[in-house]
């Protein structure tokens, strides 16, 4: 997600623009009271009906995510799709950047009264300024979604290491990807992977978007690069793999981007829309096997690529609006069941044939879970709920959507209390894993 060009001096300029709580325990639990009577606010929306209706994958049974789905209106179940931005240092301190974006001014009111399914974290976006800081503000927006809603906010943020640094000097510096692929060690990719999340756990962050599975083979890729583990797509793979299973012994979420591969483009997604011409026999060999890896070691989540594939797709669609990429080959001929998540819907990649309101309806109707990022977080939200109100969207292919996301809160403990540590960063143990990684790179 970040924005890198030619240079490494443009590449950290660019990054500094984006692409992707209090010390102790804050229950994420689900309120007890019915969704129905706090249904999400959206400006331009209407009140809700205080009786939802629920679609037959969203009757209840005995998860804890199809119960909580169960629960939910239409409207909160509209809204869980949505990772947003929030800006600010304290979930109770104002902002002018919010009250002009979503019409109220602290980062806890904007998640009490849109109740995302997300939030994710920007050093941009006033989110970062010191460990305890960080920790202060993940509980505070957590349990701003406990007061309001039904389901727990997961919130991410974009730490691959290397150039993608969005926690920067608050967490252990290792190595980045192509340095991690550089070692030829499997290993090396988990133990960092292992040691990233558990820092991130004691900060009250799920999810992360990493690890990056796009074969770099365009030498003048100016937006991947050393994002990646290598250009050999069996290496890339191995590393992928290994990498998602640290995350998991961390218990964080692992995102792995950008489908279906940005290796070979020399365009840049958040200024342009890249075209590849990849067969797709050329694509199941070289961009293919590490989202294949990815999806064998259980990874939670899969972005998309803002990217144009005219022989997987003809329509000239990019990658996170195709049916056919997202349905036909990643839940389809992959088998891939989890959550699917968009690129940053700001980007100009995904923004060029179609506005804003359109492409989060275009998003979902390819298959896309979580919306990530969209510009302007009103305007998609009741795009989407209007399209599932006329019929375009069903509603159970929205339930599908939530239960995914649900059942990945679950899964890594998002339902439950999240203790926060932050004197625990930078232990002795990782700084460790660095510096024997550091030695391995070549």
């Amino acid at each position: 997600m970040p924005r890198i060009r030619h240079g490494i001096v443009m590449i950290a300029a660019l990054l500094a623009t984006g692409c992707s709580s209090g010390i102790g325990a804050a229950s994420s639990a689900p309120s007890p009271r019915a969704s129905a009577a706090s249904p999400v606010a959206s400006p331009s929306s209407p009140s809700p009906s205080l009786s939802p209706s629920l679609s037959p994958s969203a009757r209840p049974s005995g998860s804890l995510a199809e119960r909580t789905l169960a629960a939910m209106s239409l409207r909160d179940k509209v809204a869980q799709l949505f990772t947003i931005v929030v800006w600010g240092q304290k979930a109770g301190a104002a902002s002018k950047e919010n009250e002009a974006r979503y019409g109220v001014a602290t980062p806890a009111q904007v998640v009490e009264k849109f109740r995302p399914g997300g939030v994710i974290l920007f050093d941009w976006a006033g989110n970062v300024s010191g460990a305890s800081q960080v920790a202060a503000l993940t509980t505070g927006l957590r349990e701003a979604a406990a007061r309001s809603g039904e389901a727990p906010l997961l919130i991410g943020v974009d730490q691959e290491n290397g150039l993608v640094s969005r926690l920067k000097s608050l967490v252990t510096k290792f190595p980045g990807a192509s340095e991690i692929g550089e070692t030829g060690r499997t290993a090396n990719a988990r133990d960092v992977a292992r040691a990233t999340g558990e820092e991130l756990r004691d900060l009250g962050i799920s999810l992360d978007f990493a690890p990056v599975a796009d074969v770099n083979i365009n030498p003048r890729n100016p937006v991947i690069g050393p994002r990646a583990y290598g250009s050999d797509p069996g290496k890339v793979a191995a590393m992928v793999g290994a990498a998602v299973d640290g995350f998991h012994a961390a218990d964080v979420a692992s995102v792995a981007k950008h489908f279906p591969g940005h290796g070979d483009t020399s365009v840049d997604s958040h200024t342009g829309l890249p075209v590849i011409t990849h067969s797709k026999t050329q694509w199941r060999k070289l961009d293919a096997p590490p989202f294949r890896a990815a999806i064998a070691h259980d990874v939670d989540a899969i972005m998309s690529a803002h990217v144009v594939m005219p022989k997987l797709d003809p329509s000239g669609d990019p990658a996170t609006l195709s049916h056919r990429i997202l349905t036909g080959l990643l839940r389809e001929e992959l088998g891939f069941d989890g959550v699917i998540s968009t690129d940053a819907l700001d980007m100009a990649g995904v923004r060029k044939k179609y506005g804003d309101a359109e492409v989060a309806v275009r998003a979902v109707l390819a298959g896309a879970d979580m919306l990530l990022m969209p510009p302007n977080v009103p305007k998609a939200y009741d795009a989407v709920l209007g399209a599932v109100k006329s019929g375009r969207i069903s509603e159970r292919r929205i339930d599908e959507s939530v239960l995914r996301i649900l059942r990945l809160k679950d899964k890594r403990g998002v339902f439950g209390p999240i203790r926060t540590d932050p004197g625990a960063l930078r232990s002795a143990a990782h700084r460790k894993v660095a510096e024997r990684v550091f030695a391995a790179v070549r």
